[in-house]
């Protein structure tokens, strides 16, 4: 019957880890489906690369390799000091008072392993190729962000100690960072220009920005907190975790204009 047809929910592919990361892939998924989506899981461990995508999130996680953006020191904190500044008792209370299933969901699927995962770096960095060479829509998150920028020729800081002398680097599920965002970005557009309150998990960040790529905010440390594509293909990178936000509208808005740039996107196809 005319007007029957089930509308068409592009398949975005949202990548992680063969081990943890079941938290961020839960919540990312509900995201995607409440835009309007289908969320498909990617992983090292299963590739799927013979499934068509319409549109690409890379998720947050294990730090870049430095190697892939010249780097081979260990300037940054090990992942034991990590782990320690996350087990601080404000931390803790703040997990078990505010969010206390995301909280015990991460410490449960939280993975043991090292901090750098190559197997996923290659997998994420083929699919941002391929995304790119097709003009399908990207969003990264935290991680994510950090690779787009590598795989465009950037770099990052390993060590944000110095852009937190006067103010700790606050590291909370809540948001509980400040964000700017440029009043001419395409961010700006989707979220608003006021100033957006993110959450903070990460230890590393963009440094020099890589080709093609404009800042579209930062935090009053000046710590880059969002980066964008010149032109018009959609390729967004926020450092903070939209998908640990699902009560706030704001945030959300990040995962329907992907749905939406994807449902574009295979209408022009």
């Amino acid at each position: 019957m005319p007007g029957s047809e089930r509308p068409h929910r592009p398949v975005i592919a949202v990548t992680g880890p063969d081990r943890g990361g079941t938290p961020a892939w839960l919540f990312t998924a509900l995201a995607v489906w409440r835009a309007g989506g289908r969320p498909l899981r990617i992983r090292p461990g299963r590739p799927r690369r013979n499934r068509r995508i319409d549109a690409l999130i890379v998720g947050g996680g294990a730090d870049v390799d430095p190697e892939l953006y010249g780097e081979t020191l260990p300037e940054g904190p090990d992942t034991t000091a990590i782990r320690r500044a996350e087990q601080r008792l404000s931390q803790r209370l703040i997990g078990y008072a505010f969010y206390p299933a995301l909280w015990l969901l991460r410490r449960l699927f939280q993975s043991k392993r090292p901090s750098l995962d190559p197997e996923r770096d290659r997998l994420e960095k083929s699919l941002i190729h391929h995304a790119l060479d097709e003009h399908l829509p990207i969003l990264g998150i935290c991680r994510g962000m950090q690779l787009i920028n590598v795989v465009r020729g950037g770099s990052l800081h390993r060590d944000l100690a110095a852009f937190y002398v006067e103010t700790p680097n606050a590291r909370s599920l809540l948001p509980v960072k400040r964000v700017r965002l440029d009043p001419h970005s395409r961010l700006s557009i989707i979220l608003g220009d006021a100033a957006l309150h993110v959450n903070a998990l990460h230890s590393q960040a963009v440094d020099r920005l890589g080709r093609g790529l404009t800042i579209a905010g930062r935090e009053p440390s000046r710590v880059v907190q969002a980066i964008e594509a010149d032109g018009p293909d959609f390729c967004i990178g926020v450092q903070w975790h939209p998908e640990y936000l699902p009560q706030k509208t704001r945030h959300q808005r990040l995962f329907r204009a992907v749905v939406r740039a994807a449902v574009d996107h295979h209408e022009v196809q």
